[in-house]
């Protein structure tokens, strides 16, 4: 099984969105992710619980890597890793990449059987392409 990816973001129309367009890069691929997003009346927001549970049900053995769109979705993600076991805890990575396209490229290099660090590597490198376009 791939490395893990979950999207914690304070919409879940966004974080849905955002997975659907990296399963768009990978037609027929399997990828495990995971969504947190909103709050649990189903507003904007975010839910430490529902991340730590995003985590475990995309934990392979092999690594997580969790994606967030800012702010406190990072505070979230980091109350998160204190709901889960220490081993799970060791495996998981909290990406600064940009949420789409970090996640585009995490996806294509997951499904492509890297390692953790590659795929959390490859998240960061997401606005390269952009950068490099416009010159920033």
């Amino acid at each position: 099984m791939p490395v893990g990816l979950v999207v914690v973001s304070h919409s879940r129309a966004l974080a849905d969105a955002a997975v659907e367009l990296a399963r768009g890069m990978l037609p027929g691929r399997e990828l495990a992710v995971g969504v947190a997003a909103g709050d649990v009346d189903g507003g904007l927001g975010t839910d430490a619980t529902a991340i730590a549970d995003a985590i475990a049900a995309v934990d392979s053995g092999d690594g997580v890597v969790v994606l967030m769109d800012l702010g406190s979705a990072v505070l979230s993600a980091e109350t998160a890793l204190e709901l889960v076991d220490d081993d799970v805890r060791e495996r998981v990575v909290l990406s600064p990449a940009p949420l789409v396209e970090g996640l585009v490229g995490a996806a294509v290099t997951a499904a492509a059987g890297a390692d953790r660090d590659r795929v959390a590597a490859e998240a960061l490198r997401g606005l390269a392409p952009k950068q490099a376009h416009l010159g920033g």
